[in-house]
């Protein structure tokens, strides 16, 4: 019988431990609004590594064309003299890496294959940061550095709008930044409808 009720009040524990995971991999922060002083523009790349762009779910044209857009972008900011950051997701807190183990098939666990940039874009980013979840201003580390370059405007492009890139510029406006999502230079992976709806009520221009 007690080994019963401890064997039930675990698995209660677990399955809690597994929502806060969920919860914590889908929040959007808030931040501490940006100053004055910021109002340099950056281009933020958002997840593309190998595991997601190589083998995600996404087709080779759609690919092809997001792929062609990005790049368009990269070399927009650096003759406009603009920092170029990339940012790559690697599940490093325990919860959300149960969850992507038990729901993504292990993809992007920190230290494992894959995580770097895929080749169409290795060596184009100036700076490139690790999150932890969809949002990449998680921690304070985009934060800072965005401080200190003085950006107080984004453009953002990566993948997948639904999702990192949704939550990504949902925080930014959340702090202040004006930012643009180039929807070309993204990739979804289902209709994404109601994220470009949430987007453009918080601000965020769709371009």
């Amino acid at each position: 019988m007690i080994l019963g009720y401890t064997a039930a009040i675990a698995g209660v524990l677990g399955l809690l431990w597994l929502v806060i995971g969920v919860r914590k991999i889908g929040a959007v922060s808030r931040g501490t609004p940006i100053g004055p002083q910021q109002q340099n523009e950056a281009l933020l790349l958002i997840d593309l590594q190998s595991i997601f762009w190589d083998h995600g779910p996404y087709s080779e044209p759609a690919k092809q064309s997001a792929k062609n857009a990005i790049l368009r972008e990269v070399d927009a900011a650096k003759a406009q003299g603009h920092p170029v950051i990339a940012v790559r997701q690697e599940w490093s807190i325990p919860s959300t890496k149960a969850v992507a183990r038990l729901a993504m098939k292990g993809q992007a666990l920190a230290g494992s294959a894959g995580t770097e940039l895929a080749r169409p874009f290795a060596g184009v980013a100036d700076q490139v940061l690790i999150k932890r979840v969809q949002d990449a201003f998680e921690t304070d580390a985009l934060d800072a550095l965005l401080a200190k370059l003085g950006v107080g405007k984004l453009r953002i492009a990566g993948l997948d709008l639904n999702y990192c890139v949704l939550k990504t510029a949902l925080a930014a406006r959340n702090r202040g930044y004006e930012t643009v999502v180039v929807k070309d230079a993204t990739l979804s992976s289902a209709p994404s409808d109601r994220a470009e709806k949430l987007m453009a009520e918080c601000g965020v221009e769709l371009a």
